[in-house]
């Protein structure tokens, strides 16, 4: 049997056999308070569901949440919706920055990985030295570009 203490809401699972009929004292493990728990006949009888009834209240749950949820969507006043698109539009520009961060990041990846990697390449395919000078006399401008920025 699962019993909650009523101080701090903790709940104990105890094993029936150890409260009597007249109930007794018992004590939180986690707050120390003490209280008297008697076994409440409510408590053990069995509970039967009526499918049929809690079908019904869920349909009509869900029928007035869609009823306050038109309700609630026609009364958005004009400056709630602007206030929703400029968000929108924020979201889309961090959106934008983080995944062109994620892109320059994985292109540096790539040129240090083709880089560790170029006697290797060269020595399989021949043609790729051209192509590997190209890429890295083109990096070296950026790089200069860049410095002549600041």
């Amino acid at each position: 049997m699962i019993i909650t203490c009523p101080n701090c809401n903790k709940q104990f699972n105890i094993d029936n056999s150890l409260i009597p009929e007249e109930g007794r004292d018992l004590q939180c493990g986690s707050c120390n308070h003490v209280w008297f728990y008697k076994i409440e006949e409510e408590n053990n009888k069995i509970l039967k569901l009526n499918e049929e009834i809690v079908s019904k209240n869920i349909e009509t749950k869900i029928e007035k949440k869609d009823k306050i949820n038109t309700v609630k969507k026609e009364k958005i006043p004009e400056k709630q919706k602007n206030k929703t698109t400029s968000k929108n539009t924020t979201n889309n520009v961090s959106n934008f920055f983080s995944y062109l961060i994620v892109f320059i990041i994985s292109s540096i990846a790539l040129i240090i990985l083709l880089d560790t990697l170029k006697n290797p390449l060269i020595n399989k395919f021949p043609g790729l030295e051209i192509i590997l000078f190209s890429l890295y006399e083109t990096l070296q401008d950026i790089k200069l570009f860049i410095i002549d920025l600041i």
